[in-house]
């Protein structure tokens, strides 16, 4: 509707104009089944490698990106243009101006290397952040990995109604009628190309998302992705909750899987798999989160009477007010009152309430741990979980003896795995402590709102890859890098050698916005974009985490969590950061930037080793054997070229540089070789044919 309406505006006769927009409206109010929503007007992007010249499609830096104008002539470096709707032309500076390309139309983008880390000199495995528009990221990543990547983690915009996010360049918030259908619209267009990326025998994409946009996301995913099993399960990341004026605080958001072809779940916790032979877990019965005090639920704080000298329980008083002193309750002889008690005196809760406790007590199904008189609790209890309880009674699980307190002693008696539930509610998960906190210790400021939990999304993402320790994982929403971060620790944890790519804009919050402008600052000044959020955020998280320092150098302190990996050792791992440009397509097929294309062809052949770099583009051949690949630059050489071929055994991918289709045919005939590519025509016609996927 956006595009017809705009295009109706521009219909001279007034009449049909209003009887065209008033048929039109009457369309609009008719009702579907199902998910509709505005295909919006293309989204545009600024092009910062092309420069402006007579003919260019371009817009001013500070403006809109979508208000766009041709370049009629340049005279002494003031541009005369036209504007979008050629009724009239105004002059600029050009260095006012950036060219734009609206999506749907031809671009050649290419990856410019901006900086590198190395923490593993010997290892072939380098990590990529692209500094990007994810779109466009997402068609050049079509060409590189179609059908290659196992698992995709994105957390995109919320869309809460704040100025959070953009479209065409320009902030959406919530007084724009059109907010969701742009945000869909924009997720549609990343998505079905996320969709080819994805390994179809085997894969997940993973999003998480809040109340505002799940509805209408779970049916986008439903509708693109009609042949996967998709469930959404809700996830308690702030156990304190976010306040909210008038409405239930909020402290969980949902995720969601979408699994394809013949996936396996794995668990989230190695210790949540049982194993023939080994003992089933118990749980605590005090309860530990926050949400848990005392005065929550005054049902679930009483007494427990243990005996001294036998270690049992003599018995379960009642629930006591919160106002009554747990100190005043009657005592035992011989038995100490234990309460839910943390170890710095906070009151907490028992897991359930006096009558099912001396339910479980009875069966057996409540243990005691040791005597300690110098802690607030005393004693430590355990319960037997609900579900093995469940299963002893169904006759599934066996009593193979007693303790001497009288608790059961159970065996599982086949090795099974313990998939997780729709809800999680795990500590590691709090967004606050694991993904605020972890960012504060190695920025030292606050840079990012709201990052992830660094485990919430290694549990996620394991789920899928643990058993995959050459997974291609890619997260296009990269945000502070958590993902890259999370890749790390799985492979630190099991030895992987995964793979992880990540994609971010380099765009600078609202405020900053505002400010940089006013002292004159435009998008491309040097200024401008070390602030941006891949610069400022992305990759300084990314080098810190891997070398194991903060921002200023210092070594970073702790352990991660469930695991003796100090933070300051870092991780054996090597990661590249690029930033995505555009050629010229007739320079590209003169081969007049093979040296911009170099990055592009590391990345096609699998990105192993350090991304290779040459000074200039007249070169014969050239043959890596540490990246696995070689290229035929001038098929004059290709006598010479396959004589080097066979020197190197470890090289896998070969493209060759040439014009004849069938020459091109008749040189892969001698190879031997995994895959091989003809350039430029294999690029050209990839982007050629994206072009038409509007």
């Amino acid at each position: 509707m956006a595009i017809i309406n705009e295009l109706v505006s521009q219909i001279e006769d007034p009449i049909l104009r209003g009887r065209i927009s008033a048929e039109l409206e009457k369309m609009a109010k008719q009702k579907k089944f199902g998910l509709v929503f505005e295909e919006h007007l293309p989204e545009c992007t600024p092009l910062w490698d092309i420069p402006v010249k007579k003919g260019s499609k371009v817009a001013v830096k500070t403006g809109k990106v979508n208000d766009f104008y041709t370049v009629l002539k340049i005279e002494d470096d003031i541009a005369t243009c036209l504007n979008k709707d050629k009724s009239a032309t105004e002059e600029f500076f050009v260095e006012e101006l950036v060219s734009v390309a609206e999506f749907g139309e031809a671009i050649y983008p290419y990856l410019k290397p901006i900086d590198s880390v190395c923490n593993a000199p010997n290892s072939d495995l380098w990590h990529i952040l692209i500094e990007a528009d994810n779109y466009h990221a997402l068609q050049l990543l079509e060409y590189l990995y179609a059908g290659k990547v196992d698992c995709i983690y994105i957390d995109p915009p919320y869309n809460t109604g704040a100025r959070d996010w953009k479209y065409n360049n320009d902030y959406v918030d919530s007084n724009d009628q059109y907010r969701h259908s742009k945000w869909l619209s924009m997720m549609q267009k990343r998505l079905r190309i996320a969709k080819k990326l994805l390994n179809p025998r085997d894969s997940v994409l993973i999003v998480t998302i809040d109340e505002k946009e799940y509805l209408h996301v779970g049916c986008l995913l439903e509708e693109m992705f009609s042949e996967a099993r998709i469930q959404m399960i809700s996830s308690v990341i702030n156990h304190a909750s976010v306040a909210r004026f008038n409405e239930f605080n909020r402290n969980n958001e949902y995720i969601y899987f979408v699994m394809l072809g013949d996936y396996e779940l794995g668990s989230i916790d190695d210790s949540k798999t049982a194993t023939a032979g080994s003992e089933v877990a118990w749980n605590t019965l005090r309860r530990h989160s926050p949400s848990n005090l005392r005065h929550t639920r005054p049902r679930q704080f009483y007494p427990i009477y243990i005996n001294i000298d036998t270690h049992k329980i003599e018995h379960i008083g009642d629930p006591i007010p919160p106002e009554v002193d747990r100190f005043s309750v009657a005592q035992i002889p011989g038995c100490v009152a234990v309460f839910p008690v943390r170890e710095n005196g906070t009151e907490m809760l028992w897991g359930v309430i006096p009558s099912e406790l001396k339910r479980r007590l009875a069966g057996g199904f409540v243990r005691v741990g040791k005597y300690e008189p110098e802690k607030p609790q005393q004693f430590g209890i355990q319960v037997l979980p609900s579900g093995p309880i469940k299963e002893i009674e169904e006759g599934k699980l066996q009593i193979s003896g007693y303790r001497d307190d009288g608790s059961v002693i159970i065996v599982n008696d086949i090795t099974k795995k313990v998939l997780p539930k729709t809800q999680w509610d795990y500590s590691s998960h709090d967004a606050k402590t694991y993904g605020s906190n972890i960012t504060k210790e190695l920025f030292k400021d606050a840079r990012f709102s709201y990052p992830k939990s660094l485990y919430a999304v290694m549990d996620a993402i394991k789920l899928f890859i643990s058993k995959k320790d050459k997974a291609v994982v890619l997260d296009f929403f990269a945000g502070s890098g958590t993902t890259l971060h999370a890749v790390n620790m799985l492979n630190a944890e099991d030895g992987g050698n995964r793979r992880c790519i990540l994609v971010t804009n380099n765009e600078v919050s609202d405020a900053e916005t505002k400010e940089m402008m006013n002292r004159g600052l435009k998008p491309g000044d040097e200024e401008w974009e070390k602030l941006g959020i891949a610069r400022y955020v992305t990759w300084p998280r990314t080098v810190c985490s891997i070398e194991g320092h903060d921002v200023n150098g210092n070594p970073l302190k702790g352990t991660y969590l469930g695991s003796e990996l100090p933070m300051a050792d870092g991780f054996k791992t090597n990661a590249a950061f690029f930033k995505l440009g555009f050629l010229d397509k007739n320079a590209i097929a003169l081969g007049r930037q093979f040296k911009e294309m170099l990055p592009t062809l590391w990345m096609k052949a699998g990105a192993y080793g350090p991304c290779p770099t040459i000074d200039k583009n007249a070169v014969n051949m050239l043959i890596l054997p540490r990246n696995r690949f070689a290229v035929l630059v001038d098929e004059k050489y290709y006598m010479e070229f396959i004589e080097e071929l066979e020197k190197y055994p470890e090289i896998e991918t070969v493209f060759i540089i040439t014009d004849s289709e069938s020459g091109y045919q008749s040189m892969i005939s001698g190879l031997n070789v995994k895959q091989s590519f003809q350039l430029y025509r294999d690029y050209l016609d990839n982007f050629r044919i994206n072009s038409a996927r509007r």
